[in-house]
């Protein structure tokens, strides 16, 4: 037997008002489609489950333990209903990110930081992954990955500038090792590599000059499947390594790294958010995407 929610819910309403005037009234409907659902239910149910009289409403024992069995279900429903409706007036609930270790540390969480301390009930889940992620499969609000790597049909929203990858080495390397001139002279080198998370590959080494684009594949003893890691052994003497140039500027400016085939590492378009191209509307979701474009030209 399927019994309708509606049916439910009008039964509930006549126990609690015990009355079929207030709770027609309170429903919004007359009371002789009240008093038909009613009849409807308890045929269904094959049970009795108000008593009638001309001037009250009970239950029976049946509809006595179905208003208690509905009753606090209802209002969780209803409590929860509300709390919904509420994220749409004020930044609140939860934002699911999927991004990369760099991206989390270099632009993300700077720019986040003001954010959450302002708006306590805004909750944001970082994943760090360096693969892409259907963000739409894999129950993510958005992504954010380089311009490049953003799929078509997403919506993409520019939140930092442009960066490069560069090849360093520390200096105690360098010394034993005459650094590259060309790209494909890293074959010969000890280099430290980075496996893709999604593909499993190795990543090959990108490179340009003049309109002419290389990829290298390299070797070496050391391989991660993140980008900060690989800075520290380079700066060890482990070998070289193809990083991003903003988290080894420090390094560089310090002298414990140095920059290798500069010419052939031209800067490319940054990291953005992408989501997919239903409007998100939540105050929340609007107030990430803001916050992370801000500054953004």
């Amino acid at each position: 037997m399927k019994t309708g929610l509606d049916d439910l819910l009008w039964f509930l309403a006549v126990a609690e008002e015990r009355s079929f005037t207030r709770a027609a009234a309170k429903l919004g409907v007359t009371q002789s489609t009240l008093s038909h659902t009613i009849k409807r239910l308890e045929t269904r149910m094959g049970l009795r489950l108000l008593t009638r009289t001309t001037r009250s409403v009970g239950t029976t024992e049946a509809g006595e333990r179905l208003r208690l069995s509905l009753a606090p279900r209802v209002s969780e429903i209803e409590a929860e209903i509300a709390a919904l409706m509420s994220l749409r007036d004020k930044p609140a609930g939860t934002v699911r990110l999927t991004l990369s270790d760099h991206a989390l540390q270099t632009l993300v969480w700077p720019k986040l930081r003001a954010v959450l301390s302002a708006y306590p009930e805004l909750n944001v889940e970082f994943s760090i992954d360096n693969g892409l992620r259907n963000i739409v499969e894999d129950g993510f609000d958005a992504g954010i990955r380089l311009g490049e790597s953003v799929e078509k049909d997403m919506i993409a929203v520019r939140i930092g500038p442009d960066w490069r990858l560069v090849a360093v080495a520390s200096p105690d390397y360098l010394s034993a090792n005459p650094a590259p001139e060309h790209p494909n002279e890293l074959v010969a080198h000890t280099c430290i590599n980075l496996r893709q998370a999604r593909s499993g590959g190795l990543y090959a080494w990108d490179f340009e000059k003049d309109g002419q684009e290389l990829r290298v594949r390299v070797d070496g003893q050391l391989t991660f499947n993140t980008t900060l890691p690989m800075v520290d052994a380079a700066a060890n003497g482990y070998g070289v390594a193809y990083v991003p140039e903003n988290i080894v500027a420090d390094e560089i400016a310090a002298g414990r790294l140095v920059t290798l085939l500069d010419d052939w590492s031209p800067p490319f378009p940054g990291y953005f958010i992408y989501y997919p191209s239903r409007r998100q509307s939540l105050p929340a979701f609007r107030l990430i995407v803001d916050a992370l474009r801000a500054g953004t030209g």
